[in-house]
């Protein structure tokens, strides 16, 4: 089978209309990606889909960077990259004159792991699997040999990864039949984006809660006072159950600690992204300085390495995985066993344009193949954009069903792609404004 074309789309959501997806740092974001179709010269015309989610204005720029490796991938065959799939990535983030805009983070990094996700996607469909699933099938070795170990094996080596996922075969039928049972946990975001109405966050929490779900997230940040209002909300109708807060990187280290010290008074699970995401030394200071809070990060931290030394100076509480911040699935397997590694929690960051129905394969992945455990650890779920899939990601009662339809459960719907297409698709004629007040959605 040989992939006989790219097509990459710059496919916007005007959602700062509702200020759906608002925090501190994106205040009026456009839910966006660049989406990938790599075609094939198969009898049934397989395809395989990626994307990479992006905010709004820029999106062109992955486009354009995804187009700039497109060569890499094109002619080949699914059989040849499968087979050589470390050396297949390391084509794409080592290319020699592209590499020096990265090297394996930013723009370029983006634009790889909608590539690389793509093929995972077609390769799981060949298969007739869901992704998870291809996943857990593999052989260890065959995992192993997917991974990129440079720069990374000083903390994780070959070895090191191949007896984590050996260990991890006995009990995985029971896993899988939990699961399919069960879903894996997930918790929402949909309550607490920053721009909402307090009355707003209250009815949406109670409908959580009601729902099924026992842990809700809120945007924090800009304003203490008004942090601290919406948090007594929150706890008001959580009770018990989990609240969890995310600064989305808006304060600086002296500020996250001082901040977190007023906040603290809601008896927060985690603080989310509380300073830079390339502060590893910030991160380990304010962990120990507002201890037993959590921290967690992760959705903007650019690659393994950077994951790596988040976990080696002891600087965070949890691993929050993006699954195309980083490289693709590849990419993605070494931040899951480097977690196990030092038996750092993975949570998967989600929400966005098809983030949740990317990560449930890698959560589900981690939960029978690696980690063998659901112990705090949970998905977050924004209940926004799905019905843009062709097989979207589902949450009942608070959990993440099992996807069962082979691939990545990325592919999207074709009316969605023609409709919402930038700049030319109908969602965005006439354009816009600037500040989201006039539009034909």
């Amino acid at each position: 089978m040989k992939i006989a074309s790219l097509d990459v789309r710059d496919i916007r959501f005007p959602t700062s209309l509702s200020l759906d997806g608002s925090d501190a740092m994106h205040q009026r974001p456009d839910y966006s990606c660049a989406y990938v179709t790599l075609r094939t010269d198969s009898p049934g015309e397989l395809t395989g889909c990626g994307l990479t989610f992006t905010n709004g204005r820029g999106t062109e720029i992955v486009v354009a960077a995804v187009r700039a490796l497109e060569h890499l991938v094109v002619g080949r065959t699914l059989e040849e990259i499968t087979t050589e799939m470390r050396t297949f990535w390391r084509s794409l983030t080592s290319e020699d004159q592209l590499r020096w805009l990265g090297p394996e983070k930013g723009v370029i990094h983006l634009a790889t792991g909608a590539i690389v996700n793509a093929v995972w996607d077609l390769w799981a469909k060949r298969e007739g699997k869901p992704l998870y699933r291809l996943l857990i099938d593999l052989e260890p070795r065959q995992l192993v040999d997917a991974i990129d170990f440079r720069y990374i094996d000083d903390a994780l080596s070959p070895a090191d990864a191949l007896a984590i996922l050996e260990a991890m075969r006995d009990g995985r039928e029971a896993r899988i039949a939990a699961l399919e049972e069960s879903g894996y946990p997930a918790y929402t975001t949909s309550a607490g984006w920053l721009g909402y109405t307090d009355e707003k966050v209250t009815a949406l929490a109670q409908e959580a809660v009601a729902s099924g779900f026992t842990h809700i997230k809120m945007k924090v940040g800009q304003d203490l006072t008004s942090d601290a209002r919406r948090a007594a909300l929150l706890r008001g109708v959580l009770g018990s159950h989990s609240l969890m807060m995310d600064a989305n990187q808006y304060w600086g280290v002296d500020e996250a600690v001082a901040a977190m010290r007023v906040l603290g008074a809601y008896d927060p699970w985690w603080i989310e992204e509380p300073t830079s995401p390339d502060d590893i030394l910030g991160h380990a200071r304010i962990r120990r300085e507002i201890a037993p809070i959590r921290v967690a990060t992760g959705e903007h931290v650019q690659n393994r390495v950077i994951f790596k030394q988040l976990f080696q100076a002891d600087a965070v509480d949890v691993c929050q995985l993006d699954a195309c911040r980083v490289g693709g699935v590849n990419e993605a397997l070494a931040i899951l066993l480097l977690a196990a590694k030092f038996e750092i929690p993975v949570c998967p960051h989600a929400g966005g344009v098809g983030l949740c129905e990317y990560v449930q394969h890698l959560a589900m992945f981690d939960y029978v193949a690696v980690s063998g455990t659901t112990e705090n650890r949970v998905v977050e779920w924004v209940d926004h954009l799905h019905e843009h899939f062709v097989h979207p990601a589902t949450v009942r009662h608070g959990r993440y069903v099992v996807p069962t339809a082979p691939g990545y459960s990325i592919e999207m719907v074709p009316e969605s792609l023609d409709r919402f297409e930038f700049p030319g698709g109908a969602a965005w004629s006439p354009p816009l404004a600037l500040d989201g007040t006039v539009g034909a959605v």
